[in-house]
């Protein structure tokens, strides 16, 4: 049974466990803080997915305000279920989650970025299933 929660402290060793398997490794005391500060930010949650009793996926919200559109959107800023548990429901239940999260909070739209790299390309699979659809391209600059 898949169970979806808010995050709770004692989910951080598995935080690190799953932003090094989406491919941003970081220290237990980096990721302490980064969700100290997400979790004191009313504008954001970290949804967990538990299945049987384990943590198998997380999802990280932002609401957002665009100058594009009315009404705000919720960008999903992190998705990933740990590989054991892909194929098992977590990714389409947190993506659930996320919408009713979205919709509670008058936002028009879900978004989310995802890179380009082949090892993606499940999850855009995934993304497009979930009724998402490409729209354009996203930079980085790292300063």
């Amino acid at each position: 049974m898949i169970v979806i929660r808010e995050f709770a402290i004692r989910d951080l060793d598995d935080m690190v466990e799953l932003m090094r398997d989406l491919g941003y490794p970081v220290s237990g005391s980096r990721m302490r803080k980064r969700m100290e500060i997400i979790g004191s930010d009313p504008a954001c949650a970290t949804l967990i997915a538990e299945l049987d009793g384990e943590v198998a996926g997380m999802a990280g919200l932002r609401l957002l305000y665009g100058y594009e559109f009315d009404g705000p959107v919720v960008q999903i800023s992190a998705l990933v279920t740990k590989a054991k548990h892909r194929g098992l429901g977590a990714g389409k239940a947190l993506i659930r989650h996320a919408e009713q999260w979205a919709r509670e909070r008058g936002a028009v739209a879900l978004v989310l970025a995802s890179g380009n790299r082949p090892e993606r390309e499940a999850a855009h699979r995934f993304y497009r299933h979930m009724g998402f659809s490409v729209t354009g391209l996203r930079f980085w600059k790292k300063l």
